[in-house]
């Protein structure tokens, strides 16, 4: 059984709600969510989104094989209204594989650790609230330890619902 992280979020729509459906949909077909973090808002990153995201790192254990799962990611998202017109634009959901376990994976469609792990402050501040002392397999630094050294300076808050 291997360990999936993943980020999923989104900056248009009802966002919270696209959160909890991904959330549920993930487990429904890839796996058990073993482990949570809290919901963060955050700045747009690069590309050509407005808006502010909502984000949340998910630890699942899955059978699946990784390229089963981002296929899997991809139907989920599109379950989420997710459209593909524009990259890096507006999205109501957005589900990006972190790591899984500790493979190493670099194919034109899968890149695992992703790649801009250590360069987005919105990914390392949910990554070291749930799994601080992890090691990048690539990088051989702890979540804290990256978290440490991001030169992002983009504003991440945990997110209070309005609920």
């Amino acid at each position: 059984m291997g360990k999936l992280v993943v980020i999923i979020g989104g900056n248009i729509g009802d966002r919270l709600m696209y959160m909890r459906k991904a959330s549920q949909l993930l487990e429904n077909r890839i796996g058990k969510v073993k482990a949570t973090s809290s919901i963060y808002e955050t700045a747009a990153w690069g590309g050509n989104s407005e808006g502010d995201y909502l984000n949340q790192v998910l630890l699942i254990e899955s059978e699946d094989s990784a390229s089963v799962i981002l296929e899997k990611i991809w139907e989920i998202e599109a379950l989420c209204d997710r459209k593909r017109d524009t990259k890096w634009g507006n999205r109501t959901m957005d589900i990006d594989i972190l790591y899984f376990g500790n493979e190493v994976i670099d194919t034109p469609n899968l890149q695992i650790p992703h790649p801009q792990i250590a360069n987005r402050k919105f990914v390392l501040e949910p990554l070291s609230e749930i799994m601080p002392d992890f090691i990048h397999p690539v990088l051989k630094k702890t979540q804290t330890e990256l978290l440490a050294k991001c030169k992002d300076q983009s504003w991440v808050k945990k997110y209070k619902s309005p609920e």
